[in-house]
């Protein structure tokens, strides 16, 4: 049992710090700035490795060049896929910081472009190279990586200098509004209603003719009103009623008003004039009709 356990404890100590050991890095490194038409395998192309940045020459990108890095990402040995994976420039004199995230498959195969118009207005404009750095991170135990990779010189066309961004607005009290109101509705010319109205009257004879051609007669007046006279003398009063309704909204009344009593009007018009067609049928079941 002893030497079980003499045994045991040194290997679970070498595991412990193996696994205490992992960090992350990256390998296959490759940055290529390739300018507008210059065709495959143009362009300058650096080898990057975790442990030696190009501290030796500044990587120059114009205005019509694209910046583009490859790589793959690896938990200690193997190739995998971190949590964040960034791309970050630092301005050297105020500190300044924009990062861009890389395109990461599960294999830990990264790539990342990066051209004059992804970089802010502060960066494109700054005096000194650029320093970037690579940064791999993820959850566990793994130590991150935080690696400076190269300097990036920034040139920009003299004719074609970067657009200063904008002030950004600052809240304040602004200068008081008055609100100018329209001018409430008016009812249209008294001539003109007058010759709708007429219109409308001209059609009744024509309206009473065709109803006595279809039949209509006043024999069953007395004998509806009898049967059900509730619900025939709601019906009728509620038709009168609406059109009232109608008229004061024409005249005076605006919508708040005129809504709530047609709503009320058009109530009782439904339910009195059910039941007074209801007694139109049984005299029309009855033969009467």
């Amino acid at each position: 049992m002893k030497l079980l356990h003499r045994i045991l404890v040194p290997l679970l100590s070498l595991t412990s710090a193996a696994l205490a050991a992992s960090a992350w890095t990256f390998d296959d490194a490759t940055l290529t700035i390739q300018g507008k038409g210059s065709g495959v395998g143009g362009g300058v192309k650096e080898k990057l490795s975790p442990g030696s940045p190009l501290t030796s020459k500044s990587v120059a990108l114009s205005s019509s060049d694209t910046l583009k890095i490859t790589l793959t990402t690896k938990d200690g040995k193997s190739g995998s896929r971190p949590h964040q994976a960034f791309l970050t420039f630092n301005d050297q004199e105020t500190g300044l910081q924009e990062s861009f995230a890389f395109n990461v498959k599960d294999s830990g195969k990264a790539k990342i472009e990066v051209t004059h118009k992804d970089l802010p207005y502060q960066l494109l404009t700054s005096s000194k190279p650029l320093k970037a750095s690579i940064v791999l991170a993820s959850f566990g135990s793994s130590t991150p990586l935080n690696q400076h990779a190269f300097d990036l010189t920034v040139q920009t066309d003299a004719s074609a200098p970067p657009a200063a961004p904008s002030s950004p607005e600052r809240y304040a009290s602004k200068p008081e509004i008055h609100h100018i109101f329209g001018s409430d509705p008016k009812s249209p010319p008294k001539i003109l209603s007058l010759v709708f109205t007429l219109a409308v009257l001209a059609t009744l004879p024509a309206l009473f003719g065709g109803w006595l051609f279809l039949g209509g007669n006043l024999d069953h007046f007395s004998k509806a009103f009898g049967a059900s006279p509730v619900a025939h003398g709601l019906f009728f009063g509620s038709i009168v009623a609406m059109e009232g309704v109608f008229f004061l909204y024409y005249v005076s009344w605006n919508l708040f008003q005129t809504l709530p009593v047609a709503a009320v009007v058009g109530t009782v018009a439904f339910v009195s004039g059910s039941r007074a067609l209801t007694e139109v049928q049984d005299r029309r079941l009855a033969g009467e009709r």
